[in-house]
């Protein structure tokens, strides 16, 4: 063997070398080099691929270091709770902040999805629209979507729609439906850095998905006390909402549902027959732990469920729709 002593620009030509075959290796493993979208989950739901999350109902840590560490999460979206969580977005804003600098994601994505769980009940219109400064002060931290819980009436989710919404939007506007956006402009500076677009690029992509096709924000609803099934139907119709979920805890006990009893699960299963006619992405894929497990995920994304959570659900899932690693 031939031994070549490089120096100089030989060795920047190798280095060259080795750098290119490195990128031709991160291509062929299926990362994106260039993502789609902003907003991940989005992303995946287009492709018809279900999204899974990470987060519990005691909160997420919110600080710089837990963002910077949560930014190569292998969720498709973070759930951040703020209902049963103290509100805090100071410290929502600092976990953001540290996403972005911990990215990009392995996706390629600037930070993972984040959807927020804001402190206000959708009990009813006028609670939503004398709260609606929560959802813009949550926004304004580049934030990619927000859950409204007890959404209970259609009037409240609409309120939660609009609030959310710049004014220049047409999709859904109009008799009978949604009435023109009420957010303020001021929070697009310091979201759209988060995002790494421009602001004037910000006020145009940050509308509802998919009601507005380009819109990187995905609003949810979760259907859980007895005022709330009674509305489903109308609630679900809502132009604006993307997806949801049933809340059975809560529901259970709404209803006074003891463990076990049946009318809980015909309950869940009237709610996901309405948001499913309505199109909308519900959570509910797994089932449980046990000799079952990956048969559950697969008959409930059969059924049409497509959020889950848990990395052992998300792994499982994943699998069954050949999901593109790496994950």
């Amino acid at each position: 063997m031939r031994h070549v002593n490089i120096k100089g620009k030989g060795k920047a030509a190798l280095v060259c070398i080795a750098a290119c075959a490195s990128l031709l290796v991160y291509s062929v493993t299926g990362v994106a080099q260039t993502p789609k979208r902003i907003n991940r989950a989005i992303e995946l739901l287009q492709q018809g691929q279900p999204i899974y999350y990470t987060g519990s109902h005691s909160g997420t840590v919110g600080s710089f270091e837990q963002g910077k560490k949560d930014a190569q999460t292998w969720a498709d979206y973070i759930s951040y709770d703020m209902e049963a969580a103290p509100y805090d977005v100071a410290g929502l804003s600092a976990y953001m902040q540290g996403l972005a600098a911990g990215g990009p994601t392995r996706t390629g994505h600037k930070t993972p999805a984040v959807i927020v769980n804001v402190a206000v009940r959708g009990t009813d219109e006028a609670t939503v629209r004398a709260n609606s400064w929560m959802f813009e002060q949550v926004l304004a931290t580049g934030v990619h979507g927000i859950l409204l819980c007890h959404a209970t009436t259609a009037g409240a989710v609409k309120a939660f729609v609009e609030a959310v919404r710049y004014p220049n939007r047409e999709q859904g506007v109009g008799p009978g439906r949604l009435q023109e956006g009420r957010r303020g402009a001021h929070g697009a500076a310091t979201a759209s850095k988060i995002w790494g677009i421009s602001d004037q690029e910000y006020l145009q992509k940050a509308d509802v998905w998919p009601l507005n096709p380009n819109g990187e924000i995905l609003l949810g609803v979760k259907i859980e006390d007895k005022f709330a099934f009674a509305n489903v139907d109308e609630i679900v119709k809502v132009p604006g909402i993307g997806f949801g979920e049933g809340g059975p805890g809560d529901m259970a006990l709404s209803f006074g549902f003891k463990p076990g009893d049946p009318r809980a699960k015909e309950v869940q299963d009237k709610i996901f027959a309405a948001a499913k006619a309505q199109h909308l992405y519900w959570l509910g894929i797994g089932g449980g732990r046990g000799a079952n497990f990956e048969a559950m995920i697969e008959q409930t994304i059969k059924e049409g469920h497509m959020v889950g959570s848990g990395e052992e659900t998300a792994a499982a899932g994943r699998k069954f729709t050949k999901r593109p690693m790496p994950y």
